[in-house]
């Protein structure tokens, strides 16, 4: 089974994250790149899978020069093998746009099962899953907390908040996970040591057959029209109970419309 994983570089949540003035895009130099949490969970469904079923598992990625640092990272949990998407005519480019490419280079890569994260901790948009699906022509399968396969078919557990819905299909597919799916492996050193000899492909758009005018800032659906840095954190308000403190708490959120 070929299964293909798609993985994010996205800014450390502990650390402060900047928009760019100029642009308005995310400023993805301002703060450390680490994989995206939730595509962890992804790489180990799909090492899973492979362990189960056989077949190999290739990391794909759409991003800066940088972004090897987490495609390395895949590679060491056991991925076989990498795609690197980078281009800076793909800066900038919104959901729909990346989809559009991740679309084109699965298109020419092959893949019986894509599996991605549920969503991004940068974006949080949670509908690249759906916008592959409709671009590859395949069904899509969301939000999984559990995953099977037999032979060509495929089912899920797919999270609701009434517990989880049992959703089927064949293959090819793609499906995305939830945090809940697993427990994503630690590299070993054994496999950092291993994941500097296998092989990534490094693609520009030209490689993939993608439209320039498709991608980047130009041409996304979606912009930001203006933003303001956060104001500095207000000394607190102190509630001296003095018999009626429980009063004035309630007053104070009231005043502040929690309440």
């Amino acid at each position: 089974m070929n299964i293909v994983v798609c993985v994010k570089q996205v800014p450390d949540t502990a650390t402060e994250r900047k928009l760019r003035s100029d642009d308005k895009t995310l400023d993805r130099d301002a703060a450390d790149g680490v994989v995206n949490e939730l595509d962890e969970y992804a790489v180990e469904e799909a090492l899973r899978l492979k362990e189960a079923h056989g077949g190999e598992v290739t990391v794909l990625s759409m991003g800066p020069a940088k972004a090897t640092e987490t495609i390395r990272k895949a590679l060491a949990m056991g991925a076989d093998k990498a795609v690197h998407l980078s281009d800076d005519a793909l800066r900038g480019s919104d959901a729909l746009s990346t989809s559009y490419a991740l679309a084109e280079t699965l298109k020419k890569i092959g893949f019986d099962l894509v599996i991605l994260g549920s969503e991004s901790t940068d974006a949080r948009t949670g509908v690249l899953a759906a916008m592959l699906a409709e671009r590859l022509g395949t069904p899509q399968l969301t939000l999984a907390n559990k995953v099977e396969v037999d032979g060509s078919a495929i089912a899920i557990q797919r999270v609701t908040d009434y517990g989880y819905d049992k959703v089927e299909a064949s293959l090819p597919a793609v499906v995305s996970v939830v945090e809940k799916i697993n427990e994503p492996r630690y590299p070993s050193f054994k496999g950092i040591m291993a994941a500097k000899k296998k092989p990534v492909e490094t693609l520009a758009i030209g490689d993939a057959e993608i439209s320039a005018d498709q991608v980047g800032l130009a041409s996304a659906w979606s912009e930001v029209v203006d933003f303001a840095a956060a104001p500095p954190r207000a000394a607190g308000t102190v509630v001296k109970d003095e018999g009626d403190g429980g009063v004035k708490a309630a007053e104070f959120l009231a005043s502040k419309k929690f309440v």
